[in-house]
Order: C-alpha cells, then structure tokens, then sequence
C-alpha cells in the first residue's frame, strides 16, 4: 500500500476537503483507548495515518469513493468498543469512523419502529425509546460505548436474544455505502416489508467486510411493566435437567444463561455452575413464574434465589463487564457455539476461567485472563468434538498470528468469497478481518 510521507501529507489535504480540518484525526493525536483499539485490531507493522470522520452519508460516501480510486484500504469503525474483535486487518491505510453519524431520524413510536444513523450510541438511543415506553431488545458487549452500526457489524445480541432473537430479526432497513462510493438501501422501515434482497442478514456478522453501514431501522419493544431473576447454582447433573425442564416448560424468559463455576464464584452468586433466568412481563406473571422455577429447584436438590430489584440490576450490568472486560493487555475473549444439550457439561468439563453461554441457543462467552494457542485449539477441538465452534475475538497479536481467529471449516466459504468480491472487489474495506 502506500508510504506515509509527503504522498499521505497530500492525501490528507485531499480528505479534508471532503470533511474538513475537523472531520481528520492524525492517528498520534487520538486518544489513549482508540490508540490502544487499533493497535489491537491490525497486524503488527500496520500504520494508520489517520482517523477520518465524516459528518454525513454524503461525506462518508466521497471519502469511500476517494479510498477505492487511490486504493486506500480502510479500516471502518464506530466508537471502537469492537475494533480489536477477529482477524487482524493488514494493509490498511486510514481508520473511517461513523461516530459522527449520530442522529435520530424518525422513531415511529405507533409502528413501534426506530430509524437512525449508525454512529448512534445504543445507550443514547435506549434514552430517546424510554422515553416512549419502548427499548431495543437488544443487550451488546459494551453497551455504553457500543454504535448500532457497529452492533450489527458483530451481530451482538447478548443474553436477551432467547427471548427476542438475534440482531438480523430486529433489522428492517439499512442504508449503506458501497466500496465504490456509491450509497445503497435495503429493506424499509415498516415491520412488513418485502422489498428488495434482504442485504440485512447479509450484513449482519459481516465485520463491516461488505460496505460501511450509514443508518438502520429496528423493530422495538414496549418496555416491560416488572422484571425479576433467579439464580440457581448447584451440581452439574441437576442443573443440566433444570435447564431441560424450563426450556421444555410454558415458562417465557426473555434470558437464560448458564455460567461456569469460576464466574459464580466471581459474581459471589453461590458455588458451582449457576443458571440465571430472568422473566419479565406484568408484575403478577413475573413472580409466578419465578416461583415455579425455584419450586423445581428445590426438588432437583438446587440453591435458588430470588434477586430483588436493585440486586437483579446490579447482576445484569456486572455480568457482561465481567466476561466481556478486556482491560488487561493479556485477556482473551472468545465466541462459542454449541448444542444446548451440550452446554452445562461443556462449561464445567473444558478449561476456562469464565464462561457464559446462552442456554437456549448455545451460542456464548469464553474469557481467560491469559492463554496460549495451543490452550485455544485443544478448546476449540473440545467444542468441534460436541458439534460446535470457537472464534477468538480479543487476544494479543502474537496469539492470534499463531492460530487461524475464526477456525470456520463449513462449506460456505467458496459462496462468501464470491459475495466479497462482488461487493468489494478491490478488498479496500477491513482486509483479514472476517473470513475472507
């Protein structure tokens, strides 16, 4: 790619002309936690010359269009809470942010739809839902700093996914810029809607390999009148048949997520593996609910208990800081799969310090302070073994130049490649980031 010397000097002229002084960031003046974000996130050698931050789909569409003709590779980014997330990117030249794309667009609130730019923090716009009695059933790593640009790049859904299903079910529209400039929209922003190719699923998980998402539409939800949790810890062949039991029961959770015995212990929750199961709906179905699930747990020989409000709102933002905190340069954070059936002896049998998964889906969280890639593939071989997989998302470079990040061995890598070239046949948009 290019060299950073008077040709980048000219080339930076060039950018600020499409966004101006303000919209260009020299990447030794950004602060310490982006510095450190992209470090992570591309091959050692890799320098960046700058962040560049358009204020509108127009600029973000020039500064692409700008990239593709002088064969500049990007790096695309929201705040840069996931930066560091997969295969580190090679050969790239400048950082394109969508941080500055932040604006509502419409919330529909009698269609229960919501339209905004994808540089939008989703905490800012779980404000502006509240507000109207709704929210986005949606519970991402770092949900403070998280864009929803970024969310659907990663397919985030987290722990409320049992009840509301993944990122690409809520998605209704999107409008996008093409790795030739060139801006796209799919979908619309009504809940029925049949127009067009459904690019949503297509972009959702794509780690922003196919073009840079501009603005989004979701489905929301009212917010529910009460919400409670139980937290059932014990052993493991009990809690393997009360997960049984309460995925094969009426009971509605909206989360069920088994945790391994460190992460109890860490949480101070109780000893051995835990099952946390939150309900929420009217107040009077809600403690139904959980005491039928506690009565259960008494017969099976399980500790219950029955989080109160503010202990149930404590747990519920400890959990995610916890298996998600990649503060320590050494951590390790990797997504799982796996059959439900699978999950509780999994947690317990394979060696991890954290982990977390989603007890009706079987997707989840591996965290370990620290580890080798040889320790990762004798993990990952374990999870191959009960038909699953592992990615490793957070780890130092060394680490993830020793071992292939995503380990996909499925059939569908010949289709995915050719989907790559046709939306970015020059490969300027997140080089190595994903599978192809």
């Amino acid at each position: 790619m290019k060299s950073f010397s008077t040709e980048t000097y000219i080339s930076t002229q060039e950018l600020e002309s499409i966004v101006g002084t303000s919209g260009i960031c020299q990447q030794q003046d950004t602060e310490a936690f982006w510095q450190e974000r992209v470090e992570k996130a591309v091959a050692p050698g890799t320098s960046i010359a700058c962040t560049v931050y358009p204020h509108t789909q127009a600029e973000l569409a020039a500064v692409i269009a700008w990239a593709r003709q002088n064969r500049w590779a990007v790096l695309p980014c929201g705040s840069g809470s996931k930066l560091d997330w997969g295969g580190l990117v090679k050969g790239v030249n400048i950082a394109v942010s969508t941080a500055r794309l932040n604006k509502l667009v419409e919330h529909a609130v009698g269609d229960l739809t919501v339209t905004a730019e994808a540089g939008m923090m989703f905490a800012d716009l779980q404000q502006v839902l509240a507000t109207a009695g709704q929210f986005l059933p949606i519970d991402p790593a770092y949900s403070q700093q998280a864009t929803l640009g970024g969310i659907i790049a990663t397919a985030d859904s987290g722990s409320l996914r049992h009840r509301y299903r993944g990122v690409r079910d809520l998605l209704l529209g999107m409008t996008f810029v093409r790795s030739d400039g060139k801006i796209a929209v799919a979908g619309g922003r009504v809940v029925k809607n049949v127009a067009g190719y459904d690019l949503m699923k297509l972009f959702t998980g794509a780690y922003g390999t196919l073009g840079i998402i501009s603005q989004v539409t979701f489905r929301v939800y009212p917010l529910p009148e009460s919400s409670g949790t139980v937290i059932l810890t014990g052993e493991t062949n009990a809690l393997a048949e009360a997960t049984q039991i309460l995925l094969s029961s009426a009971l509605t959770p909206t989360a069920v997520d088994l945790l391994s015995p460190q992460l109890v212990e860490k949480l101070s929750l109780g000893k051995g593996s835990g099952l946390v199961v939150r309900f929420q709906s009217i107040a009077e179905s809600v403690k139904q609910q959980s005491g039928r699930l506690l009565e259960v747990a008494e017969k099976l020989g399980l500790q219950g208990t029955n989080c109160g409000e503010n202990d149930e709102h404590q747990l519920w933002e400890r959990l995610p800081e916890t298996v998600w905190d990649s503060s320590t340069n050494s951590a390790i954070i990797c997504k799982i799969g796996i059959r439900p059936s699978e999950a509780v002896k999994a947690i317990n049998e394979l060696p991890v310090q954290d982990a977390l998964i989603h007890a009706g889906s079987g997707l989840g969280v591996l965290r370990f302070e620290a580890a080798t890639a040889d320790t990762l593939l004798q993990v990952r071989r374990g999870y191959e073994a009960k038909g699953g997989f592992l990615t490793v998302l957070v780890a130092p470079a060394d680490i993830k130049q020793e071992l292939d990040v995503w380990g996909y061995t499925g059939s569908a890598i010949d289709v995915m490649r050719r989907i790559k070239q046709q939306f970015d046949p020059e490969n300027i948009l997140n080089c190595d980031r994903f599978l192809v």
